[in-house]
């Protein structure tokens, strides 16, 4: 008798499970990118002529971002701390796992219920010209770039703020220059007495 009624609460957890993956109202649509279609011109396929490309353009520029970085409504979400500190990632368990998600949108939608900080936000662009977000992943000791699992952001936008930094590095918008520290050697010195 026990093990039918651990099989029936088995499948109603089974069943509500795919209840909730299957509800529409779950998803959350992302308007960070327009897809619109663009015929193809090659006379030569017939296939090809057929089947029409997509391409998915972002929304946002990067001026805009870089308005946005500098505005009140930023001030009232993040004040002054970066946008990824107080983000939590969710994860089974008590350990998170060594990687983040691959990625937060797919087909155009937000696939899971916590989106990374930069996902979640679409006016957080990154480009080489919007410097006051790069800095945010940059480790002001140092100079290297946060780990993703520090700042929980997705691996493509970690790839992307890869990108982004070389190429600031490259057209100089980005130094990782170090403070210089000065030292004073006379407390360390042996004294002569």
């Amino acid at each position: 008798m026990s093990i039918l009624n651990t099989l029936q609460r088995a499948g109603t957890l089974v069943r509500a499970s795919l209840i909730r993956k299957l509800d529409s109202a779950r998803t959350i649509t992302f308007s960070r990118t327009h897809c619109s279609e663009e015929e193809n011109t090659s006379e030569g396929d017939s296939l090809a002529a057929e089947t029409p490309k997509v391409a998915c353009v972002p929304i946002v520029s990067v001026e805009t971002s870089i308005k946005y970085m500098n505005s009140d409504a930023y001030k009232q979400t993040y004040g002054d701390d970066p946008v990824w500190k107080m983000y939590r990632r969710n994860f089974k368990g008590q350990i998170p796992p060594r990687k983040t998600r691959k990625t937060c949108i797919r087909g155009g939608q937000i696939s899971t219920g916590s989106p990374c900080p930069i996902c979640r936000d679409e006016y957080l662009v990154f480009d080489h010209r919007n410097v006051k977000l790069l800095e945010q992943f940059i480790n002001k000791y140092n100079g290297s770039v946060l780990s993703y699992s520090k700042t929980n952001i997705c691996q493509r936008r970690h790839k992307q703020l890869l990108i982004a930094l070389a190429k600031a590095k490259d057209y100089g918008t980005i130094t990782f220059d170090l403070p210089i520290r000065q030292y004073d050697y006379s407390e360390w010195k042996p004294s002569n007495n």
